[in-house]
């Protein structure tokens, strides 16, 4: 368990789960409301946008073909 390809790959699958999370709210219009503020959707175009790229980027850095 101590191995760092893992913990690479457990974190990239993470972020694929936000990332999946994010582009269903985009489908779907659905509302976040924290609070009395409601969250615009431009905030998940950019989470969207981050945790796709943070996804792939572990992803690659735990198969050791990262460039």
């Amino acid at each position: 368990m101590n191995s760092p390809r893992t913990g690479l790959r457990v974190a990239s699958i993470i972020f694929a789960i936000f990332a999946i999370g994010h582009l269903l709210r985009l489908i779907k219009h659905a509302e976040v409301t924290v609070g009395t503020h409601t969250i615009p959707m431009g905030v998940s175009w950019v989470a969207l946008v981050v945790a796709a790229a943070l996804c792939i980027w572990l992803w690659r850095l735990s198969s050791g073909r990262a460039t």
